[in-house]
């Protein structure tokens, strides 16, 4: 009775050898806890979208938990982003006008990079996409803009989800 005990322990032991409990950042964040997001730059004609991306991002790694938002002077890391292009597609004509749309997609682009504050060496650089769609209507700009903030969130998660896993 006591081998079989012994024997059941021995492999529950063996099976958890190499787990780890808690996130296991990428290889370019090891001895990363606290990053620093500073707000993004704009280098679109689309205007006031650099602070929306800002909070978005620092909401999204807040929500994640994998490291602490604190100021850049105490910082192990520092999170750029220049939202480069933020553009909309045609996704689906009008039966029958090929000329006509009524379906658009939105395409929001960041560069980010993450670099050290003390040395600025570059740890980590990336572009993430982030898309939404809307339906046309009677003002296309205003629908435009309401598809903004979907965008930024797609990105925003990408985002996230390259400083916490990796990809």
């Amino acid at each position: 009775m006591h081998k079989i005990f012994f024997l059941s322990v021995a492999i529950f032991l063996v099976g958890c050898v190499g787990y780890t409990l808690g996130p296991i950042p990428p290889t370019f964040m090891k001895g990363i806890h606290r990053i620093a997001v500073p707000i993004f730059r704009n280098t679109t004609v689309t205007a006031d979208v650099e602070a929306l991306a800002t909070t978005t991002v620092i909401k999204q790694i807040q929500q994640d938990g994998t490291y602490e938002v604190t100021g850049v002077d105490h910082s192990d890391a520092i999170v750029e982003g220049i939202i480069s292009n933020v553009q909309r597609y045609r996704a689906r004509y009008l039966a029958g006008n090929v000329l006509a749309s009524y379906e658009y997609r939105l395409q929001l682009t960041i560069h980010v990079q993450v670099v050290r504050p003390t040395t600025g060496e570059l740890l980590g650089q990336r572009d993430v996409i982030g898309t939404s769609s809307f339906f046309t209507g009677s003002d296309i700009a205003a629908q435009e803009r309401q598809a903004i903030p979907q965008a930024v969130e797609d990105a925003a998660a990408q985002l996230v989800s390259y400083l916490s896993e990796g990809w």
